[in-house]
Formats: structure tokens, sequence, C-alpha cells
């Protein structure tokens, strides 16, 4: 669709890059005007300074808008915060780099308000003086950009967010994350009239959780690129501890006896992991399962901001269920490739929950879901995979799936014991499933997003391990015309998502003229 005005679109770019490419694209290939955020560390900053490859309009560095001697104003927060129907607390308490998380700096309470209090300042100035149309974001991983993101739909910039479906390789862009821009319910989808074993075939030909599992293996990546990330990183100047405050505390020898303190607690927590969690189910009991998620991740930080506590969650709903019940908990198999297992101290707090098993990574997430009368988790891909055994489950996160009538979702502890009661009872409606993963299928279109992100880090951050990196321009050109065709189709589809909407509000504008 032509627009006779520049489209203008703001990016929020990060040590990922996907953003950085669709400028790129989009550049060449529609009418916009371009702006971006962008949060990386000193070394790449050198390449977005001088880079020609994108023709931003404006571009800013939000780690050089936040400075260590600012002294917050908490009236302007409370102000700020009511005026833009946030909750900064919430956002607060589940950042990673504020809790406990972070293992090199200890931020005091004045520390936070502070650069919080600039993020809302530095934001606000720059959507209040581009105005723009879109925002154009992958996922929000971390509490800045999710800050951004709810402060956009505050000022009704629409919102084009990249998602992975968890279906395969299917991604759709929308307004909210893992949610599919649809409104009504599934009585006004029409399905494909797949039966239970049809669909249970398309999801065993996906194997989404095998998937997530190797990927995060490649994601811990070879010793040889861990090593060369660490010794890259011994020779740096490692200026970014003064600079950005992600990295305070990071000093080299902390680095170090961090990196040598994790292997050795890795190995540790690793063997009780392999003794003390049970490999052998009892599958004829009735159970419900309940699958920890890796920490520390966006599942719970953001999605689940209540729920974070997933011990006090375990306890909760033991004292939600009916009599005869037993709950199987089972770590998650990323959990220690990814972070090096949980402290010792969180199993064995979990072992002495009465009624409670803690089961072994290894064991089968199919097996488990298959026997069991219930699954519960905050909002993961076994809650979604337990509809195609013809299982109920409840969730505590706000995600697409929930449409789905055997999927309950938990506003607070309070409901637990009626929700679990009622779930209990309730059957899936073979119906209701094919129904959604039509939706979902029409709504998506086919891009290995994983692998994406692994090209990302095999060609510019060492596997993944250090994005404290220089970027050449002449790199970087080479790597978007071998990934050409990967790059167009994921781009076609953002210009295809524009294109509807500007058609829309045309047809709004239209209709508005002549009542």
């Amino acid at each position: 669709m032509e627009n006779s005005s520049p489209i203008k679109i703001i990016f929020w770019i990060d040590s990922s890059l996907t953003d950085f490419v669709l400028s790129y694209y989009l550049d060449k290939k529609i009418n916009c005007e371009l702006y971006a955020i962008i949060d990386i560390t000193n070394k790449p900053k050198n390449f977005f300074e001088t880079q020609n490859l994108v023709k931003f309009k404006k571009i800013w560095f939000y780690h050089d808008n936040i400075k260590q001697n600012y002294v917050a104003d908490r009236k302007f927060l409370e102000k700020f915060e009511k005026s833009n129907n946030l909750n900064l607390l919430e956002l607060i308490s589940n950042d990673r780099h504020f809790n406990k998380f972070n293992e090199f700096h200890q931020f005091l309470d004045e520390q936070i308000l502070s650069i919080v209090e600039q993020e809302c300042i530095f934001f606000d100035k720059i959507l209040t003086e581009v105005k723009p149309m879109f925002m154009v974001t992958q996922e929000t991983a971390l509490r800045p950009h999710h800050l951004l993101y709810l402060l956009s739909k505050s000022k009704k910039i629409k919102i084009l967010m990249l998602n992975h479906a968890n279906f395969g390789k299917l991604c759709y862009i929308s307004e909210n994350h893992h949610k599919i821009d649809f409104e009504g319910n599934l009585d006004n989808v029409e399905g494909k009239n797949l039966g239970f074993e049809e669909l249970q075939a398309k999801r065993k030909s996906i194997n989404l959780s095998k998937t997530l599992v190797n990927f995060n293996k490649i994601q811990a990546g070879s010793m040889k690129e861990k090593l060369k990330a660490g010794i890259s990183f011994l020779n740096s100047k490692n200026t970014n501890i003064k600079t950005h405050h992600t990295y305070f505390g990071r000093t080299k020898f902390n680095v170090l006896f961090y990196e040598i303190k994790e292997i050795l607690r890795k190995k540790s927590r690793e063997n009780f992991v392999n003794k003390y969690l049970k490999k052998k189910v009892n599958y004829d009991c009735s159970y419900i399962f309940f699958p920890l998620h890796q920490e520390p991740e966006r599942s719970l930080l953001i999605a689940c901001p209540y729920y974070t506590n997933q011990i006090e969650t375990i306890r909760h709903i033991v004292k939600s269920m009916p009599i005869g019940y037993k709950l199987l908990v089972k770590e998650h198999p990323t959990q220690g490739p990814a972070r090096g297992w949980r402290d010792v101290s969180f199993y064995k707090e979990i072992m002495q929950i009465p009624n409670v098993d803690l089961i072994h990574p290894s064991v089968s997430n199919d097996k488990l879901i298959q026997n069991c009368s219930l699954v519960i988790s905050a909002g993961g891909t076994s809650s979604f995979e337990a509809t195609f055994f013809q299982k109920p489950s409840i969730i505590f996160a706000d995600v697409g799936y929930s449409i789905l009538p055997s999927v309950f979702k938990v506003n607070s502890f309070h409901e637990l014991p009626t929700i679990i009661s009622i779930a209990l009872k309730t059957e899936v409606d073979n119906s209701d499933l094919d129904r959604y993963v039509t939706l979902l299928e029409n709504n998506s279109f086919t891009l290995d997003y994983l692998k994406l992100l692994t090209l990302f880090n095999d060609e510019f951050f060492f596997g993944g391990h250090s994005v404290d990196v220089e970027i050449s321009p002449l790199r970087m050109k080479l790597f978007l015309d071998l990934n050409n065709d990967m790059f167009t189709t994921l781009t076609d589809q953002f210009i295809k998502k524009i294109n509807n909407y500007l058609e829309t509000e045309s047809k709004i504008t239209k209709s508005q003229k002549t009542d």
C-alpha cells in the first residue's frame, strides 16, 4: 500500500541484532523514517556510530543517557507511573540485574530509582518528539526494553513484535507477547477437522521440547568459543564497568573468579541432580505435573511477575490439590546447560515438601504429560502440549493458547483450589484444539527463529559467550547478503503487517468522515 509521507518506525536494537537487520531491509523496501534506541556495550558502539548501511533519522545510545550521579525524584516517578498506567515496582522487583541473580553488584534503592527515572524521562522524551507510528521489536527480554514497550503502548504506538510461536518453525507478528492479534473466540474459527491422532502426529513431528533443549545446548557453546571469549575479555580495557550499570562489579578478577566458581558448583549441583532427583516414575498413581521454568528467564520475571518464587508456587499447588493426588515437579532440561543448575538448597527444599516428587530432567516430558491428570505451568510449552494428549492445564501467564477452554488462567493463588477442581473434571475437545492450531497456522509464517539467533551468535559473538565485540561494517554487509533470503522473508512479513494496519486505519478514517 502506498503512503505519501514516510512511516515513522522506532526500534530497540540490542546484541541480538535482529532489529538492526529489519531496519536495514525496511529502509530499502518501504518509504519510512527510522529511529533507534540502542542497548549495546562499548566495543560494538563504534559500528552503530559510523555505519551507513541503514539511514537512521536519529539514534540514541541507552547507556549514554543513564548517569550515575542523578538523584531521583520519587514524586515525579509516582506521577509518571500513574499517568502512563505503569507498575514500576513490579518491573524493578523482577529485574535480573537488581535482584538475587546479579552476583557482581548489589544496587541501593536510590541507585535503582535513579536509573528507572532517567529511563522514564529518556523514553518519554523520544516517543513524544518522534511520535512514531510503529515500534518494531523482538520479544522483550529485559526490563528497560519492556518498559519502552509498555510506554509505547500507553502512547497508542502500534507494536509489531516478532514472536516465536512455540510450534515448529512458525513465527508471527503481534501487538502482545505470545498472543496472536485476534479478537473473538474459537467458535469464529473454521478448523481442518483433524483428529487427535493427526494433531498428535503434527506435534510429534515438530518435537518442540527437544528442539529447545538442543538450542540451549548450542547456546551453552563449545569450550573453544568460550575460551576465545574469555581471552578477548581479559585482553580488553573493560570500560563497560564504568559506563554500563548492568556491568557494575564485573572486574576482570571478579569475572574470572565467578567463572571458576561456576564450573565447580555446576559440577557439584549436577552430581546432586543425578543422584537424588527421581528417574523412575510411578505412572499408575494419580498425579498433577508441574514443570519448573528455567531461571532467570523472561517467562517468569516479565510474563509471571507475581509467581516468580517457584517453591512457593509448588506449596500453593500442593495445598490446593484434592486428596489422592501427588505433585510431580520436573527440573527444566535446559537449566543445567544454560544456567549451571540451581543451588542444591533449592532442590532440597522442594524434596522436603510433603506429597511432592522431584523428577530428573532426563525423564520424558511426553510420558509425564500423557499419564498425568493435569498440567500446571507458569505459561510454557508443557501446558500447550498437554492439549495434544487430551489433558487440561492451568497457567499463570497471559498467553495466546489460554483461549482453549481446557486451559485455565489463574489470577491469584486463592483461586487455585477451585480451578484445580474444575480443571480435573474438564475434557479436552478435539475441535477446540483443531481450531486453535488452524488459527495459529493461518496467522503465522515459517521462519527458523532459533537458527536466526544462532547465526548472529556464531558470526559475531563467540557463539553467544560475549557481546562486547568489534563489529566490522564489511563483515555485517557480507552477513546480510549471505542470509538475504531469510531476512527478506522476515521483512516482507513486517511490511505485510504494516500495510494491513494502514489499510484498516484508512477505512476507519473514511468511515468517520462519512458519519
